[in-house]
């Protein structure tokens, strides 16, 4: 055991009791020994106290690279250090015993080693501190506390210099916040790769907070400047800011006034060249040329003559002729114009009668097109429910008449890399769903298109139907994952077959960089390419804590060669993108013009920023033996994932012994650690060696891996024991934790996991026309003409935008056609499963606006 004399040091003994207490002990040594902190005083040097020659300092642990601790005191019999309260082991330090030549005093020196680990263990403290203890038979010193802190440098610059075009003399700010770090960064500024002294030049300005000044801009001061951040754990760069010192055009002084010409007029002049405009600066403004009449003493005196006279004339006559020939233009171009009108009419003839008609079924399951005049019993109640012909197209006139029902026109994809036609017969939709032998031949038929070849052939995992101008919704049961395609999203007289797929992580691989991380499944939609007359809107699980003050987060979108590319920052949309995201709590609602392969990825700005985790615990459903193992599960916060978790977990035999969990995980590179406490240790034992588990900070953070758990083995000493009580901890070092009280049987509960753990959604997966919607086709058809007309006092779309919450998209609605339509598919997606159609009705009537009766009409009356 190492010798501790924290309580003498406390009660302040005497020499004589400590040297008593030394011998009595066994501690008193009478030569050096590399690992006794302990030794005798001459008796010239028994009244002295000791003093520290070197103190401890503070120290920075830089990766995983451990830090020293020295501590060199005079006189003294022993030294031992203390960290965090808690006395060194006496066989962790490393002892030197000299005499100084000085003062003939000896002089003992002792040195410890601190890993990260140690650093990382003190869980719940804000700073670790060592400090030395020295003693003699006079008494004791101790030294400064040293604090240890792990050194880190995060990639991300708070602020970063945004370049600018600056006029000559101009004072220029560029701003820089460095990235956090530990210990904090210094600042250097760079010009086009070359760093900026100050010193050798004043024209510059680094000021205390980092910003780069420019008093007074130089030609020369044009270039690419960065601002370079860098400790002793790594150098990070800025992204360079342009500067371009551009030079406006000056006049230079008016010239003298010219001499009096024959026109009885002089002038004078000036020219742009002090300075001349340069780099993009702007041209002089004003005249450069100036005339002013001669006073009649001036001008010089001519007689005209028959030179004159002919001048004149000719000049008349080319006036007169210009003047006809601009007659005759315009005759012929109003000529040109009657004739064209004239053709326009007639085309507006011809297509006269050429509109969409509408269809009724002549029987049971047989699709017929309808007479144009319906009976009158039937009013407009058919258009609520009756589905449309699939086997006619509606054309329109194009210079030529063809015949309205064209059988080469089924399933026409001429606008994209669509689909072969279906043979007849061969998919029968039945209440959204497709036969398992449909199934199967569908995904069989898109892996071997030439665009799905990564369409991997998970049946389960896929939704697919066929739509047309009517639209639909497709949804991947228990994923959270859904496309609702509104209606007229689908050019009228086109139909096409949409798929939906998640993919599986270890399918589709999406290269990130740095610290990018992944936030939402990997989700196709397609076949890409298709023509869409308005967005679709694709509704997935994210996993990040939903602030975009933390984050930067990127909607990436693979293209056809199978790259990813950037086609969104979240948070700076642009109504023109063909883009746009509706972020919510646990959900993201992407806008999209094209079908694709999209995923979300992340990058945090600072150490705020979170991921969620879903921490979920399963165990063996049967235990025939002594060993029982309980798995932790630490995945992202997302319904896909969970749904895969537990589908293994029911193949594996397992069982859900508590409910899930939420965990925020920071961007603090802290790993996750679990532990078990509590148990009683009559009964159980844990048959883990250490004190805990851990998971590394970038398996959790990248997102990649997605059934990241560890298992807790557990012995019990008798078969008959099966009660189980215990306290399981899991927390991040220096962040968040989630403890799960267990107590339970292992014996009585032998049931594989239920269906209600999986959230089972009973829904169909595919919908097409008006099934799909909660607001019937007419009567949101109705909505959109009185709400898109703006009105005076406000009651129009964009108060049903506030008082459904979504007042912060008002530019995006307010780009589109209808905006009101914009609104009901945003409203149909968030609400399918919860919505109450009834309090759409109530904000209409907040509104002010009569249709919120409809609402009320029972099915049949619609």
């Amino acid at each position: 055991m190492p010798l501790l004399l924290g309580p003498f040091v406390r009660c302040r003994l005497s020499a004589t009791l400590l040297a008593l207490w030394l011998v009595l002990c066994g501690f008193t040594c009478t030569g050096g020994s590399e690992h006794a902190a302990t030794a005798t005083l001459p008796a010239a040097f028994s009244d002295l106290l000791p003093h520290f020659l070197v103190e401890p300092e503070d120290e920075y642990i830089v990766k995983n690279k451990p830090v020293t601790l020295t501590c060199r005191s005079t006189p003294a019999t022993q030294i031992y250090f203390k960290c965090n309260g808690e006395w060194v082991h006496q066989d962790d330090h490393l002892i030197e015993r000299t005499v100084d030549p000085a003062t003939a005093l000896p002089v003992m020196q002792v040195t410890i080693e601190i890993t990260r680990q140690q650093v990382e263990k003190i869980f719940g403290l804000d700073e670790y501190w060592c400090q030395c203890v020295a003693w003699s038979t006079t008494g004791t010193q101790k030294s400064q506390k040293a604090y240890i802190r792990i050194a880190y440098l995060r990639k991300n610059f708070e602020e970063e210099p945004q370049g600018k075009e600056v006029a000559l003399d101009q004072e220029v700010l560029l701003r820089c916040h460095p990235p956090e770090g530990v210990p904090q960064a210094e600042v250097e500024w760079q010009r086009n790769e070359d760093v900026i002294d100050p010193a050798s030049d004043p024209n510059f300005v680094i000021t205390p907070d980092h910003n780069l000044v420019i008093k007074k801009a130089r030609l020369a001061d044009t270039g690419n400047y960065t601002c370079v951040a860098k400790n002793i754990v790594a150098r990070r760069k800025s992204t360079s800011a342009a500067i371009l010192v551009y030079v406006d055009g000056g006049w230079s002084e008016w010239s003298k006034w010219s001499a009096c010409g024959a026109d009885c007029s002089m002038w004078r002049s000036r020219e742009c060249t002090q300075p001349s405009p340069g780099t993009g600066g702007k041209d002089c403004q004003g005249l450069d040329l100036q005339s002013l009449n001669c006073t009649s003493e001036q001008c010089p005196q001519t007689v005209s003559g028959a030179e004159d006279v002919a001048l004149y004339v000719g000049m008349v006559a080319v006036a007169l002729c210009l003047t006809l020939l601009l007659i005759v233009v315009v005759l012929v171009y109003r000529r040109k114009k009657e004739g064209l009108d004239a053709d326009v009419a007639d085309s507006s003839i011809l297509t006269t009668g050429f509109q969409p008609m509408g269809i009724k079924p002549s029987k049971p399951g047989v699709w017929a097109p309808r007479s144009r005049r319906a009976p009158p019993h039937s009013k407009n109640s058919h258009l609520l429910t009756i589905q449309p012909d699939l086997t006619t197209t509606t054309t329109s006139y194009q210079g030529t008449l063809r015949s309205r029902h064209d059988a080469t026109g089924k399933f026409s994809m001429t606008n994209g890399p669509l689909l072969d036609p279906l043979p007849n017969g061969s998919h029968t939709l039945h209440n959204g769903k497709l036969n398992s032998d449909a199934a199967a031949e569908f995904v069989s038929r898109l892996s071997t298109q030439s665009y799905f070849k990564t369409l991997p052939r998970d049946v389960a995992n896929t939704s697919y139907g066929t739509f047309n101008f009517l639209g639909g919704r497709l949804t991947i049961p228990n994923t959270g994952i859904s496309l609702l395609i509104p209606p007229e999203a689908i050019p009228r007289g086109k139909i096409y077959e949409i798929y939906l797929t998640v993919q599986r992580k270890e399918d589709l691989r999406l290269p990130m960089a740095g610290c990018q991380t992944l936030l939402s499944p990997i989700v196709s939609c397609g076949p890409p390419g298709v023509v869409l007359s308005r967005p679709v809107i694709l509704s997935m699980d994210h996993c990040f804590d939903a602030c975009l003050d933390n984050w930067a987060v990127r909607l990436k979108k693979q293209n056809y060669e199978g790259a990813w590319e950037d086609v969104l920052l979240m948070g700076e949309e642009l109504v023109s993108d063909p883009y746009y995201c509706q972020l919510e709590a646990e959900t993201c609602r992407l806008f999209s013009e094209q079908l694709g392969t999209f995923a979300l990825v992340g990058e945090s700005l600072h150490m705020g920023a979170a991921k969620r985790l879903r921490l979920v615990l399963f165990s063996d459903a049967y235990c025939s033996t002594l060993e029982y193992n309980i798995r932790v599960y630490c995945m992202d916060d997302t319904q896909d994932v969970f749904k895969e978790v537990m589908q293994m977990e029911r193949q594996l035999g397992g069982r859900l012994i508590d409910e899930p969990h939420v965990l925020l995980f920071k961007d603090s590179y802290h790993n996750l650690r679990l532990s078990i406490h509590d148990m009683p240790q009559a009964h159980w034992r844990s048959k883990l060696l250490a004190g805990y588990q851990e998971i590394p900070f970038y398996h959790i953070w990248n997102g990649s891996q997605r059934y990241l758990h560890c298992t807790f083995t557990l012995e019990r000493l008798s078969l008959s024991t099966c009660e189980l009580t215990c306290q399981l901890c899991v927390w991040q070092v220096e962040g968040e934790g989630q403890s799960f009280s267990l107590d339970f049987n292992i014996a009585k509960d032998t049931r594989a996991l239920d269906s209600e753990f999986l959230l089972m959604d009973s829904n169909a997966t595919a919908l097409a026309g008006p099934s799909a919607f909660q607001i019937p086709y007419l009567i949101r058809q109705k909505i959109c003409s009185s709400l898109d007309a703006p009105c005076p006092n406000g009651a129009d779309w964009r108060m049903l935008a506030q008082r459904l919450k979504l007042e912060r998209h008002m530019s995006f609605f307010a780009s589109k056609a209808s905006p009101t339509s914009v609104i009901l598919d945003l409203w149909e997606a968030q609400h399918f499963h919860s919505g109450n159609i009834n309090q759409l009705a109530t904000v209409m009537a907040d509104i002010g606006k009569q249709e919120a009766m409809i609402f009320l009409v029972s099915d049949g009356e619609c």
